[in-house]
């Protein structure tokens, strides 16, 4: 399965744009392995959750692809991001991150996740393992956010947002 940066096939601003999402997605998953480190049963999912939350969005953000500059889209923009989204069975892109949404992911990530709660009983390398557990996770699940993101965005031809340096970005052209 190709990568992130591979799908962007040498677009500047994918490229650019994927970077600053892994590095988004690295530190937000070293904050989930803290918190499954916590011998406290529940609380990795507490943190999962509310990381998952407000990190799905700043990743769509990165490529214009968030709920808010969606809306802001003509409804024919909109039209095409949401069937582009459809197609290759993005879950997030331009939705709403909601309990259900969670859940669905979690299903998703379902057997890392049962096993880090399983281990958590085991003192000590327990920690340790449930940590790696919620770390690789959150990972997965931002990777795979990252790569829809990309092949949403080169699917429709998605002009991307201003980078946080301030420079225009430009439309990507793939013919």
């Amino acid at each position: 399965m190709p990568s992130a940066l591979e799908l962007a096939k040498g677009n500047a601003d994918l490229i650019a744009a994927v970077q600053r999402s892994r590095r988004l997605l690295a530190r937000k998953a070293l904050l989930a392995a803290a918190a499954s480190a916590v011998p406290l049963p529940g609380v990795d999912w507490a943190a999962d959750a509310a990381l998952l939350s407000r990190l799905v969005p700043q990743i769509s953000a990165e490529f214009g692809l968030s709920v808010t500059q969606i809306e802001n889209l003509a409804p024919h923009k909109r039209e095409r991001i949401q069937k582009a989204a459809a197609a290759v069975g993005a879950l997030l892109i331009g939705r709403l991150v909601t309990r259900d949404l969670l859940l669905l992911l979690a299903r998703h990530a379902g057997m890392r996740l049962t096993i880090k709660q399983a281990t958590k009983y085991v003192p000590l390398a327990g920690q340790i393992v449930s940590a790696a557990l919620g770390y690789a996770a959150l990972r997965a699940l931002g990777e795979q956010h990252i790569k829809d993101c990309v092949k949403v965005a080169l699917s429709v031809q998605h002009l991307l947002p201003p980078s946080s340096r301030g420079t225009l970005q430009s439309t990507i052209n793939l013919h």
